[in-house]
């Protein structure tokens, strides 16, 4: 039972994300690396629209494979910004530090995650 709802479980943590970036842009917006061309908002939205994309695709059996790969691959691409937002708290009271940090490690399980995902509907 955990594998057939594993799939709908992470289409909804990426769509509740998604939809959170567009309903409260700011604090993603901080944590947008500043190397990256372009305006922060901007990267917000696109990321966003990307991680609705992506619950879409797995949500659908006929393209959950391939979405979940593209997942794992997303997960890995937003690390810096995970980083970033570590590095940024670290003045920050130790609650909101402590949960800035742990941001970072909790990337590995979602890849892992995206990719069984992926290899279970192979």
């Amino acid at each position: 039972m955990r594998r057939v709802r594993s799939p709908q479980l992470l289409a909804g943590l990426l769509a509740g994300a998604g939809v959170a970036h567009f309903l409260l842009p700011k604090p993603f917006d901080s944590i947008v690396p500043r190397t990256l061309p372009g305006s922060p908002r901007a990267w917000t939205y696109a990321s966003g629209a990307v991680e609705l994309a992506l619950a879409a695709g797995i949500a659908l059996p006929h393209t959950r494979r391939r979405t979940a790969g593209a997942a794992a691959a997303f997960f890995v691409a937003v690390a810096p910004a995970n980083v970033k937002m570590a590095v940024d708290w670290r003045d920050r009271p130790a609650p909101l530090r402590r949960a800035a940090a742990a941001r970072v490690p909790l990337q590995v399980p979602l890849v892992l995650w995206a990719r069984k995902v992926a290899r279970d509907a192979a």
